[in-house]
């Protein structure tokens, strides 16, 4: 099975010395897994996504606009920066449309 891991390569440090992650960059490269699979003719056959249902502020973006001066405020991870809820609910449903594309 194919699986995408969107989450480690795109992790950086952000100016304010925080672990993070753009959430336009995880999107991109499911976006892009999905439309490889879709022009060979593969199923997609996963996603690693590291996510929490918590309202923490690890990941930069997303509807709410988390910036790095946000990361501060809620970042909880001891070890590598999650979704939020919003950006986990976010992704659900882009991934739910690109599933029907499919």
């Amino acid at each position: 099975a194919w699986v995408c891991d969107p989450m480690h390569g795109n992790t950086f440090e952000a100016s304010t010395g925080f672990k993070t992650r753009e959430f336009d960059d995880v999107i991109d490269e499911v976006r892009g897994f999905f439309e490889v699979h879709r022009s060979l003719g593969t199923w997609p056959g996963g996603l690693h996504v590291e996510l929490t249902g918590d309202d923490v502020t690890e990941c930069l973006g997303g509807h709410q606009k988390v910036s790095a001066e946000d990361l501060s405020s809620r970042y909880e991870t001891l070890c590598d920066p999650r979704l939020n809820r919003e950006q986990s609910l976010e992704l659900a449903f882009l991934v739910a449309e690109m599933l029907r594309e499919h």
